[in-house]
């Protein structure tokens, strides 16, 4: 009789043809908006199943719970934890909590999926990413930036030296602010921990690791109407955070809940032969514009792939729990960016620079990256 596969490289149990058993912590807007339709589109193709959900009440889950069709709910935690059908945890809750969640998932042995950021302190990542390795589960981290196909043909432009050195770099991301959760205006929320962490991860991910942060930060619109009711700002709403990678390379990031509209792309990269430019949002490009001194006009690129979300994480574990491959998003580099958010909020504070002591290795680029990078320079090459 023929033995059937099991995962073992991630410390991973179950038979390599089962489906993936999901448990999924927080049950509010972002699962119901963005990630139960990835988990839908998985149980469809057989790769994964949710088992269950837990949420601060069963009352307050019962909504999204009929809406998907859902099959268990779990009063605690622990009765989520304790399950052996569930083999990855997803942790959709409150930024202060994560960290908590996070950290008892990995002890009963589960992979993790967290939503940013990973944690609020240095210190608690810090313990997650050594848990981790401790127990061999993976752990990843959103925001899942450097999944997307304009990113990674980005970054191998990049690294084939199509615009020169990168000297200076712009990013942006921010809006009104939302209405619906008053813990995002509270300490351990606010705009940097919400939204500039989709414009460092991108920027650390093309540029490497930073070596200084000075900010500017304020709270520049002190109330906000919150479910129909005033509430006081307790944390900065408003940033203009610089970079210091080293070798006279530096970047900005603008980010608040102060930003109504713009029309400007997301990601700019200024190069000593050349501008790349990432239209849309990161988190949502439309593709890219590049200007090269020796073609002397901007070419255009559309968006690879129109249909890519943010949440594109929550599958890509799941297909490298499948295929027993080690994810292409790392902790460390989502602990590297928590540790510049936290300079940032303490220069804006203090006034002054911040040095940041953690390193990251990057994932290796995708394979199809590298190729339809390969396609465009040979298609757009300029001509004599």
């Amino acid at each position: 009789m023929k033995r059937r596969k099991t995962y073992r490289r991630a410390g991973h149990d179950r038979a390599a043809t089962q489906a993936i058993g999901l448990g999924i912590v927080g049950c509010g807007n972002a699962m119901d908006g963005a990630y139960m339709p990835v988990v839908d589109r998985l149980q469809q193709q057989g790769k994964a199943r949710l088992v269950g959900v837990t949420h601060t009440s069963r009352r307050g889950a019962r909504a999204v719970m009929r809406k998907w069709r859902i099959p268990k709910y779990f009063d605690t935690l622990d009765e989520l934890l304790a399950s052996d059908e569930i083999d990855l945890v997803v942790v959709l809750t409150p930024m202060t909590t994560h960290a908590r969640l996070a950290r008892a998932a990995l002890m009963a042995r589960k992979h993790v999926l967290v939503e940013k950021p990973m944690a609020v302190t240095l210190a608690d990542a810090k313990r997650l990413l050594a848990l981790a390795k401790r127990v061999r589960r993976h752990l990843v981290c959103a925001p899942f930036v450097t999944l997307s196909p304009t990113f990674n043909l980005i970054r191998t432009r990049l690294a084939a030296g199509d615009i020169g050195k990168v000297c200076l770099a712009r990013a942006r991301y921010g809006w009104s602010g939302p209405d619906w959760s008053e813990w995002f205006y509270q300490r351990g929320g606010g705009p940097i921990f919400d939204l500039a962490v989709y414009s460092l991860t991108t920027l650390t991910a093309l540029l490497g690791p930073a070596r200084r942060v000075s900010a500017m930060t304020g709270i520049a619109q002190p109330l906000r109407r919150v479910r129909n009711r005033t509430v006081r700002a307790r944390v900065e709403d408003n940033a203009q955070i610089t970079l210091d990678f080293g070798n006279s390379v530096f970047a900005t990031v603008t980010s608040g809940f102060t930003m109504q509209k713009y029309r400007s792309p997301g990601i700019e990269l200024y190069g000593t032969e050349g501008t790349l430019q990432l239209m849309g949002d990161d988190w949502a490009p439309d593709g890219y514009e590049l200007w090269r001194n020796d073609a002397g006009a901007w070419q255009v690129f559309g968006e690879t792939n129109p249909h890519w979300q943010w949440t594109a994480g929550l599958a890509h574990l799941v297909n490298c729990l499948l295929h027993r491959e080690r994810p292409a998003v790392r902790p460390e580099h989502a602990c590297h960016v928590l540790e510049i958010m936290l300079a940032a909020q303490k220069a804006g504070r203090t006034g002054r620079a911040q040095p940041i002591r953690s390193r990251f290795r990057l994932a290796p680029l995708l394979a199809d990256a590298r190729q339809g990078a390969a396609a465009h320079r040979i298609h757009n090459r300029p001509t004599d």
